[in-house]
This record gives structure tokens, sequence and C-alpha cells, in this order.
């Protein structure tokens, strides 16, 4: 491989762009020895006529022959008379053209930009401008320039193209300084900078290790780090053993801890330190809670309506959880694959209906809430959307003083409900309203902090109907008997070759990662012949991580060369039309949701075009950040999803975040098939591996201490 180089050009053209911007292919001149150069790589905001110091290697590509790859750049200042000529003629200048270009330079010659942005009176000396018009010209390359430096200095910083645009949309002209001032509150306020950028910043720019704004951007970034693990606090030991690792003094992080929580960016209860958000959040779900458990009263008629609405095909189970939504506030109905959840929701769902009751259904995630209102025939939403989130001002509309309108809200997926979102529910639930939480404990918990459903089941707060009868059509299915198999710590077993059932199952044995790559290629084309399902739309491959020989993204990259080949230029891995994409966060302003799956339609220059959920949505370059190849993703992506079939990569390199619960709510995501390939190693690491799941939490404890008080 060749060594990395610092080249010189100037941009002649634009010969690629794909629809994201984020990867460009630009030819280019050498100025060292005027020859021709094509460079590649994140270069969305280089226009032709502007002069790069780029860094990088060249690389020699099978089809389109030596490229240099950029790494990084810097926009350079043209000193020629040519290349001022093409600096202002290139359209990056509003308000100028190549004929005024020509004029400009003819008059002031290799002094142009200089008297630009200097001696800007001086341009009235040229035909065609007056005062308002030379005004307007110096401003824009002064603009030009300042952005040009801004970006110099970024990327002098060790920062990548694509942040350093992300920085100077934040914070535009007074970016240096920000920077300059404290980078490790940048941390806290751009998204995609952590600690560990902050600080390579701070350390070029000479801040000590003991330095105040250093140790409390190193505490905030800890507490926010436990969060992003599930965490609802992180206890001061593990705080400093953490932060030793940062190389941030004990003492420095002690009264970083002190500043914080006098400024209120921490809450200290004893040892466990909150981000104030979920400290409040934790201490009012607690209360809401306690106060929803009270028994209630039936209205009249519930008996009718509960005798009407059961059939001699339910459990008694299955009975018990429609006759607790008219006797109490709040209850939880579990239960794994098979046990009939679907059907008791709908029974309860129809006898309050026929008393009149108001019934709302929500989940977690969009792809949740449709499969709920598929199995129910009824209108079911997201929790964000059932609450009325506002993106302009970050709040729900819905809460105590503007309750949602119901008699009964059931919350499906609720294993997937993190302790923030819960409590605003709670918070909107209004008085005399049941609240039914129904989900399957035994999945992953959920990827916010504080796992809801599993804090109140141990509280023992309020009455909980776990189904354990698997009905005998579900039995048939080898996905259900695996997904229980499993619990029980046992291996599963394949489909026996010619007894195809409701959900079929097989293994494919594979060690190397090169193998189990082409097995997982092959597998799509056999789904296709032997099931009939396309292997985009009704397939989803599933894997443990983002990185590595077997993670999403080289996954991604090579499903995409399998069943999406490009026509044209195009890097792996760019977004290409008929691409199977996801969405990665929720957009209120498009009206796409996390997990939410979709189709390239078009890739323009500067946007794409995406159809999901059956609404066609254009994505301009940011908003593309939140959409990514969804040929493979991590198992916790599709929590609440569902799919005809599911195919499952296992490998050792997993070996961190294999267990049961990864591989149990991975199998349990198909309807029809499941393939799992990979090594037998990793999947019997899997199962055996079922630790007791444990985030710092106190919502146990303080459900049980409001009950005391009762």
């Amino acid at each position: 491989m060749s060594r990395d180089q610092a080249l010189q050009v100037t941009v002649d053209e634009v010969i690629f762009q794909s629809g994201d911007g984020r990867f460009s292919v630009l030819g280019a001149t050498s100025e060292r020895d005027a020859t021709r150069v094509v460079l590649v790589g994140d270069l969305g905001a280089v226009a032709p006529g502007e002069t790069l110091l780029a860094r990088g290697r060249f690389e020699r590509h099978a089809q389109y022959g030596t490229r240099f790859q950029v790494e990084s750049f810097t926009p350079v200042t043209p000193q020629t008379r040519d290349g001022i000529k093409r600096y202002l003629g290139s359209g990056l200048v509003s308000g100028i053209g190549p004929a005024l270009a020509e004029r400009l330079v003819q008059r002031f010659g290799d002094r142009t930009l200089e008297v630009i942005t200097t001696q800007s009176a001086r341009l009235r000396e040229v035909s065609g401008i007056g005062p308002q018009r030379a005004n307007a010209i110096a401003d824009a390359v002064r603009s030009r320039a300042a952005e040009a430096e801004a970006l110099s200095y970024l990327q002098s910083l060790g920062l990548g193209p694509a942040l350093s645009r992300r920085l100077r949309k934040q914070y535009g002209q007074d970016t240096v300084r920000v920077l300059r001032d404290d980078p490790y509150l940048v941390a806290e306020e751009v998204a995609g900078v952590g600690f560990r950028t902050a600080d390579r910043i701070g350390r070029a720019l000479g801040y000590a290790a003991d330095d105040p704004r250093r140790a409390a951007g190193a505490a905030l970034h800890l507490v926010g780090r436990a969060a992003d693990e599930g965490h609802v606090f992180i206890r001061t030991p593990d705080l400093i053993d953490a932060a030793r690792a940062l190389d941030v003094p004990r003492p420095a992080l002690i009264d970083a801890v002190e500043s914080l929580r006098a400024r209120g960016l921490l809450v200290v209860e004893d040892e466990a330190l909150y981000a104030p958000p979920l400290h409040r959040a934790e201490v009012d779900a607690a209360r809401r809670l306690v106060a929803l458990q009270e028994p209630r009263k039936p209205p009249p008629g519930a008996e009718r309506a509960i005798a009407a609405a059961l059939s001699s095909e339910l459990s008694d189970d299955q009975r018990r959880a429609v006759t607790a939504s008219f006797e109490h506030g709040l209850f939880v109905l579990t239960g794994g694959p098979g046990t009939g959840k679907t059907t008791a929701v709908r029974a309860l769902c129809d006898a309050h209906r026929r008393l009149g009751r108001r019934v709302l259904l929500c989940a977690p995630t969009g792809r949740a809430a449709k499969r709920l209102s598929e199995a129910t025939a009824a209108s079911a939403q997201t929790i964000h959307r059932l609450l009325e989130w506002n993106p302009a001002t970050g709040t729900f509309q819905r809460h105590p003083e503007a309750p949602l309108e119901a008699d009964l809200v059931l919350v499906d997926e609720a294993s997937m409900l993190d302790l923030w979102l819960g409590d605003h529910l709670l918070r909107a639930i209004p008085a005399g309203c049941t609240l039914a939480l129904v989900g399957d404990v035994d999945q992953l918990p959920p990827v916010g902090a504080g796992p809801l459903l599993r804090e109140l089941l141990e509280s023992e707060l309020c009455p909980v109907i776990r189904l354990t009868q698997v009905f005998r059509q579900a039995q048939r299915s080898a996905i259900v008997r695996a997904a229980h198999d499993i619990l029980h710590g046992k291996r599963p077993t394949s489909t026996a070759g010619g007894e195809r059932g409701d959900g079929d199952l097989f293994l494919v044995r594979a060690s190397e990662p090169e193998l189990i790559a082409k097995r997982l290629a092959e597998s799509m084309e056999r789904i296709r012949v032997a099931y009939g399902l396309d292997p985009k739309r009704d397939v989803q491959v599933l894997t443990p991580m983002r990185k590595g020989a077997l993670g999403t993204e080289r996954l991604n990259e090579l499903l995409q060369r399998v069943l999406n080949p490009a026509a044209g230029e195009s890097a792996p891995g760019r977004l290409r039309p008929g691409d199977k994409v996801m969405q990665l966060k929720n957009d209120y302003d498009r009206e796409v949701f996390n997990g939410d799956l979709g189709e390239v339609i078009e890739v323009a220059p500067e946007r794409v075009t995406a159809e999901l959920s059956g609404r066609r949505v254009i994505y301009d370059r940011e908003a593309l950040e939140a959409l990514a190849l969804a040929y493979a993703t991590t198992i916790h992506k599709v929590q609440g999803s569902e799919f005809p079939a599911v195919v499952i990569v296992l490998h050792a390199t997993h070996f961190m975040l294999l267990t049961r619960a990864l591989v149990y709510t991975a199998i349990t995501r198909a309807r029809r098939l499941v393939v799992i390939i990979g090594e037998d190693r990793a999947l019997a690491r899997a199962i055996a591996n079922n630790p007791e799941r444990r985030t710092n939490s106190r919502l146990k404890a303080r459900l049980q201490a409001e009950m005391a008080l009762r």
C-alpha cells in the first residue's frame, strides 16, 4: 500500500458525486507538474476552480485506474492570475461569472483577491460594478475565505470533512472561537463529537490534564456513556475508575462533579450520579406508577362485555388478562412466542370497545406499532406520535395539563420502553385510565437508559399475567420451538429434511469469515427459489455488531454488490437507487421514524429520494446521516420488528456480545424462516451466556418506598 502524501491541486471538474454528497470524484490539475489527477473521497463541498492541499494516497482501481484517495484536505487561496480567474469564475462567488472574473484579473492581476477583501471600493474601477455589487462581491469572497480558513484549522486538528461541516453548521463564523474556548463543551452540544475528539483538540490547544473544563467534560462524557449502556446513573467509584483511563486526576474529577452539581448539570444522590432529566424521570415515574396501580371498580356492563369478547379457545391466563384490564389501573401481560399475547390483546380491546370505552394502542417504534395495528385491525401509533411530539420545541404536546383522551392505553413491545419515554407516557395518562403493558421480558432490554418493564415486574407493584402455554398451532413452528429451547439453555434443532412447517429453522455451519460471507450470499438466492421470498423486501440479515469482518458495514457492502450491483461509478456502501435502507432516528419533520425500512428511489446531487413505510421522503445531505443501508442490521435495531425470514450471522469475533437474550430476540423476529450461519461455538456461547442483566437504576427501590408510604 502506498504511503500518505500531500498533493496541491486545482479542481477542474466534478466527474461524479453521490446523492448524499459524501463521495465525489473530481478531475484536477497538479500544481507541481501540471499533470491530471483524479481525486476521490468526501469532497462534496469542493467546486471547480478551488485549489486544495489534499492528503491521502494514490491507489489503483481495477476499472478506473490510478486515483488519489483523499483522507483530508484544506482549501488554499489561489496565487496565480490563472488560478484566481478560475476561482472567481467558477460560480463559487455569488455575483461573479467567467467574464467578470476575466475583467477583474486584467485590472488587478495577482492582487485581485487582496483588493476585493481589503479595498472593495476599487472594484468600481471595473466596468459593470457599482457600489452595491462591489460590497456584495467583497462579502462573498470574505465569507468564502473565512470558511476556508476555518476548514483548514479544523482539519489541522485532525477533524475529517464531514465533522468539520457539522461544526461549521452549528457555530458558523464562531466555530474556531468556540473550539478554542472550550472544546469539551462542544462534545456535549454536537452529535459526532465525543470526549476523545474534544480531548484531542484540547490537548492540541494546550489544555492541561487537570484543567477544570477537561475534568468536567470527562465527567459528563462518562455519565452520558453510562446512559448509552442502559444505566440511569453511574456510581462515583465507577466514575473515578473510568476517568483514570482518560488520564483525569481524581482531585480534578471530584472538584468537577461538585461544580457540575452546583450548576445543575448533575444530580448527586449519595454515590449515584444522574443526568438531571433521568433523575427527574425516575422519581416522577415511581410516583405515577404507584398512583396508577390502585384497584378499580369495573364499569357497569363489564361482565357482559367480557363474556361477549371471550371465546372458548382462550386459555385461563388470557381470560385473566381481559378481566384484569377492568379491575386494575396498571397491569402487565407477558409471555414468549406462541403463547397467545396477540389473541389476548384482541379480546381485551374488544371487551373495552363493547362498552364504548376509548382505547389507544401504541408501541415504542414505528414497525412495532404497524405490527400491533395489523394484529388488532385497529389503529396503533408510536408513543412519540401518540404524545404529539413537537420537533420545533423538543417537547410533547400531551402531558398532565393536556392528557390523552382514553380509558385504556395499551403499549405493545413494552420491554423496549426506556425510563425517559416511559415517564412521558405516564405523565399523559388521565385520571381513571388503565395502562396495560404488553411485552416479552426475555428479549433484549431497551436501547435507552432504564428497563422500565423489568424494574416494574421485580417490584411486584401490580398484577402480572404470564402466558406460558404454547398453543398447538404454534408448536408446529420450528422457530417457536427453537425460541423456547434457547430460553431453557438448549441448542435449537434444524427443520428435518422434507418436513417443512409453519416456521422453519436451518443451521448452516461455517467458521472462516470469508466462507460465512459466501454462504450468506448463497442463502439469499436459495431462499428466493425455495420460499418465493424477495431477498431485499422479505429477508432481513441480522448480526450482533456494526464493525468487523461480519459486522453490518461489511455485510451491507457484500449484500449491496449481490442484490443491487452498481451500474456505474459508486463507492461500496454508498446509496444507490434500489438500495434497502433504514431510518436510524425519529425525524418528525419528514414523518419517518427509527427502524423504518424502505428503498432508495432516486439519487441526485445534494439529495436522495427514498420510499419508507409507503411514503416518499426527500433527504438533503444533513438528513442523510440518519439513513443507512439495511440489507444487514444489528439485532438491537430490529427489536419490535418482524419479517417473513431472517438470516442470523454468528461468529467468535462477536464474542463479547453473544448472549441468550440476543439470539432469542433475533430468532423471534421471523415468521416463516430462520437461517443461522456461522460457528457452532458462537451459537453455543450465546445460549450458555445468560448473565443477570443489571443496570444502575433505583426505580424498583423507589416503587417499593412509595408503596410503603401508603
